[in-house]
């Protein structure tokens, strides 16, 4: 949320603050970062940029960290540094943004999807080990609202197959499993710095890796493929998928505020569940608050009642958001053969609640209440 008022609605007699279902939140210091890199006179990434890979990379322990322009370049970028391209097939969980399948499209493979846990809402492993073929490279576990699938059964399942591990952690920023932060068990992990993420930079993603040749590859591949920073010769094919200072520097100050937002999330989601609780036809998912930082709250509502919760919450001026449907029902991949229960399913009761990290616990109890209200 910028510093300007939000917009408030009538109640009677009251004024009611509009709660949206998620804000960006920047200040002072964003602007204080800006200003450094105009008045250093050079925009494109550069200094600004290395420092944020760097105070990335150590955040989330991997040994390299390359900040890109977007979240499904990142993942795109991913595939081509693993050579996954036309012929070749990257297998990912039906439930998931569009990026995730578009980026693999966009290396020239083929994603394949398949159905989801419901315990996780991550990849089925056995569903996904069943999807394997020849053409199989790669398998994309997308570690949704910070959660994520058994991470050691899965790289077990890789190696047996001779298989990539490409971690999609767009909303996993401040989750760990098993004391490692997610993103960093696979080849390459991926993450997103999007407007609702819970640090942005407008747009923008971030790949890590523990591998010093895929790290060279990836630089190369971001930047024209240029043998060397500041010179045009090119050894390889790449592309223009730069990063700015500015980006940077926004970074730079959400990342010295992500703890303490880490932990709001999480303080967030309790309060959630205590003031929802006992509402019957409201459900959570079970998450390990420990390890899980959720990126959104999120409730499954049962029956028919969710689309018309979302209205009854708009016209209090509450913001609410549905799942997104799963891939196979989108229009791109209207062509896709199988079989999704628990994806169809889960996606026809999901609701993400408003998350914005600033919400006070007073607006956190106005929305439950308008819950509760409805519901009786």
């Amino acid at each position: 949320m910028l510093e300007a008022a939000s917009p408030l609605r009538q109640r009677g007699s009251v004024l009611m603050k509009r709660i949206n279902q998620i804000e960006p939140w920047l200040g002072d210091e964003e602007k204080q970062e800006l200003a450094s890199v105009i008045e250093s006179g050079w925009f494109t990434e550069a200094q600004k940029t290395r420092e944020f890979e760097r105070f990335f990379a150590e955040y989330v322990g991997s040994e390299y960290a390359i900040a890109v322009n977007h979240g499904t370049v990142s993942l795109t970028i991913a595939c081509m540094a693993l050579d996954i391209g036309p012929g070749d097939e990257v297998i990912i969980p039906d439930f998931t943004m569009i990026a995730s399948p578009n980026a693999v499209r966009l290396a020239g493979a083929t994603p394949v999807m398949v159905d989801i846990s419901r315990k996780t809402l991550c990849i089925d492993i056995a569903a996904a080990e069943a999807a394997i073929t020849p053409r199989t490279k790669a398998i994309m576990p997308v570690l949704l609202n910070g959660r994520h699938p058994d991470m050691g059964t899965l790289k077990v399942l890789a190696r047996k197959h001779g298989l990539s591990l490409v971690e999609d952690a767009a909303q996993a920023l401040g989750s760990r499993s098993t004391g490692k932060h997610l993103g960093v068990f696979g080849e390459i992990g991926s993450f997103s710095f999007s407007t609702p993420k819970i640090i942005t930079t407008g747009q923008g993603g971030m790949l890590v890796t523990h591998d010093a040749g895929l790290y060279e590859k990836m630089m190369k591949l971001k930047d024209f493929g240029r043998r060397q920073k500041g010179e045009d010769i090119h050894i390889m094919m790449g592309y223009n998928f730069k990063f700015t200072e500015f980006q940077a520097a926004v970074g730079m100050a959400q990342m010295r505020k992500l703890d303490w937002r880490v932990q709001r999330k999480k303080d967030m989601f309790r309060l959630y569940r205590v003031l929802l609780d006992g509402i019957p036809r409201v459900t959570f998912m079970e998450t390990d608050l420990d390890d899980t930082s959720p990126w959104f709250v999120d409730v499954l509502v049962e029956g028919e009642a969710r689309d018309a919760l979302m209205e009854h919450l708009k016209e209090r001026g509450i913001g609410t958001r549905p799942f997104y449907p799963p891939i196979h029902a989108q229009a791109p991949y209207a062509h896709i053969k199988g079989h999704f229960p628990i994806c169809d399913s889960v996606c026809g009761q999901g609701l993400w609640l408003p998350s914005s990290s600033f919400l006070s616990d007073d607006d956190i109890a106005r929305v439950c209440d308008e819950i509760k209200c409805f519901f009786r």
